[in-house]
């Protein structure tokens, strides 16, 4: 009887999980794209000329960065590609023009998104300083020997910037003595700086919204870890300011802000149709909408609701033909004939004579 049981449990789970698998076949490919997208959107903000620039007048307090425009910023990722590990594949180098200065100016951003800090991250950015330096170096060597000898050779200043998405507090050194051994002791004969730390997680929805830009957006969205912050940032941010805001914004930046939405909303639990709405709302400058009808979803909850219903119904299913096997069986064990079972069977489970006679004909 048991091993009835088990067989139907199993058949009502399976039921369920058949289920589940038609519902996720659609969402897979997101959610591979969703972990891509996630983890790199940080380094898009960097990527990006028009976020970067953005980034470099809002969030950095230089003077000689505040008139930064898109068109000043130059990618030099590839060209120090190879230094960068797997882990840090997410790491960013420009080159940034600054207006009646001939010399270039470099700025190295670490984006890290888990909560788990890298606690080296503060060595990898002076490794790649010490890099920079050198190819420029070199560079100019090319140009003219011996240049670099001279005393008036200066090298290029390189901006250190770590972002952090994490949802925890960074707890990692920003400064180079941090990470060396009698660093603040022996002071002045250790090389040290600091970087200029973002922590995403400081910045309230408010305070995002004073900038008044598309990376204000983006940075909101990258906040999203639930659904009650989504909730939060539906009674925070209005309507007119993602309307205004998004106006005028390019077209393959409203594409990226779109589908960072269909990726965090995937992962707010939101259903797959949903979320492409909403991304499609975005993509077609209608932004304003996106919170209009946004409500509370938990398919995982609902999964674990039906995974339960289908448990029940499969041991309930189990016991009952359990029952009805045993009835059969011990009174074929004990030589009864095949319409005797039947009787009984329709006697002790409540069944009518064609449906007991068709239960015995299945044990029998």
């Amino acid at each position: 009887m048991d091993f009835c049981a088990i067989r139907h449990f199993s058949h009502a789970e399976r039921k369920v999980q058949v289920a589940q698998k038609r519902e996720t076949q659609g969402t897979k490919r997101l959610q591979r794209q969703g972990r891509k997208l996630r983890d790199s959107s940080g380094k898009l903000i960097f990527q990006d000329p028009i976020l970067c620039a953005q980034f470099l007048r809002g969030y950095v307090d230089i003077p000689m960065l505040k008139d930064v425009q898109p068109g000043d910023i130059e990618d030099e990722t590839e060209r120090f590609v190879h230094l960068f590990t797997e882990e840090r594949n997410s790491d960013v180098v420009k080159r940034i023009r600054l207006k009646e200065q001939k010399m270039p100016f470099y700025l190295i951003s670490l984006i890290e998104h888990k909560s788990n800090v890298d606690y080296n991250v503060v060595m990898q950015i002076f490794r790649y300083m010490t890099f920079i330096w050198e190819d420029y170096e070199k560079e100019q060597e090319r140009k003219q020997k011996g240049s670099s000898k001279t005393k008036g050779f200066r090298y290029p200043p390189i901006l250190p910037i770590v972002y952090y998405e994490g949802t925890g507090k960074w707890r990692a050194a920003i400064r180079l003595h941090e990470r060396v051994l009698f660093g603040d002791m022996l002071g002045e004969y250790v090389p040290d700086y600091r970087c200029i730390m973002v922590q995403l997680n400081q910045y309230t929805n408010r305070m995002l919204m004073e900038k008044e830009d598309e990376l204000s957006i983006v940075m909101m969205l990258n906040k999203l870890h639930g659904t009650e912050d989504f909730a939060v940032l539906k009674d925070e941010v209005p309507s007119s300011y993602l309307e205004r805001v998004t106006a005028d914004t390019p077209e393959y930046l409203l594409s990226f802000m779109g589908q960072l939405t269909e990726i965090l909303l995937s992962r707010l639990n939101v259903p797959r149709e949903e979320a492409e709405r909403f991304a499609d709302q975005v993509k077609e400058r209608r932004m304003g909408e996106l919170f209009a009808n946004f409500k509370g979803y938990d398919v995982q909850e609902t999964r674990r609701v039906a995974r339960k219903e289908g448990i029940t119904e499969g041991i309930e299913r189990g016991r009952k033909e359990g029952k009805e096997e045993g009835i059969i069986q011990t009174i074929k064990h004990l030589k009864g004939t095949l319409e005797t079972a039947a009787q009984e069977l329709a006697v002790q489970c409540g069944m009518s004579e064609e449906e007991a006679l068709e239960t015995v004909r299945k044990y029998w």
